[in-house]
This record gives C-alpha cells, structure tokens and sequence, in this order.
C-alpha cells in the first residue's frame, strides 16, 4: 500500500472478528516494524508485551472489572480482538544512557530533559505499529488500560518496575464498529495549527 494510502486509512478500530487470529508472520513484522522508532540517544528505552488467547483474558478480567458504563459497548468490541500489544516506556534506560562517554551528563537529574522522551519514542514505536497494521490489511486501536488497574496488570504480568505503561494496541481483522463521536469536532487544518515563522502567522 502507497504510504500516503496507510497514513489516510488509519484510524482507531474498536471492534473485530474473534474468529480470525493475527497470523504469525503480520504480529512479528508489526513488532519489527515499530523497532524501527527513532530514540533518543539510540536508548530504545521501551519494551512490549503481546497477549493472546488465554493470556489476553488474564488481561481483560483485570481491565474489564467494574467498567464505566459508557465504555461498555467499546470494551466489548476490544476484547474481540485476538492480539494486544502492551506498550511499556523505560525511563531509568534514558538517564543511564545520557550519562554515558559519548553523551557527557554527570547525573541522571529530569531536568537536563526539554520532554520525557522515554514516553515519547515508545510512543512513536506504537504509530509505527499503527501503521504497519494497516498496510498489512488489518485494523488496530491505541487505548490506555485503567490507570487504577495499572498496578494489578503489571503484576498479572510480572513487569518490574521502572516500567511506566503508555497503552494497549488491540489488533486483529476489523469487524463494524461505529465511529467515535468526538470525531465530530472535525480535523483541524494546517492553517488552525500551523505557525510559520512567528507564532501566530499562519499564511505560506
């Protein structure tokens, strides 16, 4: 598929057919292609988690408990979906590595930070995902597990700490599902969002 093809189609899916598995060889290359992402410092500061049959059971009996009603019907679509990918940023992997030789800070101190670029490049790893799924035909949402069931998830899981979650992506072959509403706020335009030159000058 052209790219600029894979950049208009995507779009989050929330609902799947349960009885078509992601074969083998599409779930590999979208994990390849997402360790692709840039990284500060060449860190590569992230790690991810798949989940499948029984195991992304294990994850919905946690994140699925007591949902807020107005989730319900997306949730019900998600857990259709026959693989997860749970996206973990490691923000201890930075600091280390930017008190290394070749990049000279004395210490691990926040502040010589402009962004939390450990959630930024796991971030640009998942779009890159994103993507790789919808070339390969597929569909796929980015959603953040519960952040008051975050605690339980990583230890069904045995994630150590030091590992901050920054979302799930459901993946699997689209099935109908409605359109988010807030879509309805419209795209907004490179003259809405754009600045060139100075702030506030939107012309070309």
């Amino acid at each position: 598929m052209e790219f600029s093809e894979v950049v208009r189609r995507r779009r989050m899916v929330r609902n799947y057919d349960p009885d078509r598995p992601v074969p083998a060889e599409i779930r590999e290359r979208i994990l390849e292609n997402g360790l692709r992402a840039p990284s500060g410092g060449f860190t590569q500061g992230w790690a991810f988690l798949t989940l499948e049959g029984d195991d992304r059971e294990r994850y919905w009996r946690i994140a699925a408990e007591d949902p807020d009603e107005k989730y319900v019907e997306w949730i019900t679509g998600l857990r259709r979906a026959p693989l997860l990918i749970f996206a973990f940023a490691h923000k201890d992997a930075y600091l280390d590595r930017y008190t290394a030789p070749d990049k000279g800070w004395t210490d691990r101190d926040e502040k010589h930070w402009t962004a939390p670029y450990w959630y930024i490049d796991t971030g640009m790893a998942a779009l890159l995902m994103l993507q790789t799924v919808v070339d390969e035909g597929l569909g796929a949402c980015l959603f953040g597990p519960p952040a008051e069931k975050v605690g339980r998830l990583k230890e069904e899981f045995g994630v150590p700490d030091g590992f901050d979650p920054i979302g799930v992506i459901s993946i699997g072959y689209r099935a109908p599902d409605k359109r988010s509403p807030s879509l309805k706020r419209g795209r907004r335009s490179t003259a809405e969002v754009v600045h060139r030159g100075h702030w506030g000058r939107h012309q070309a």
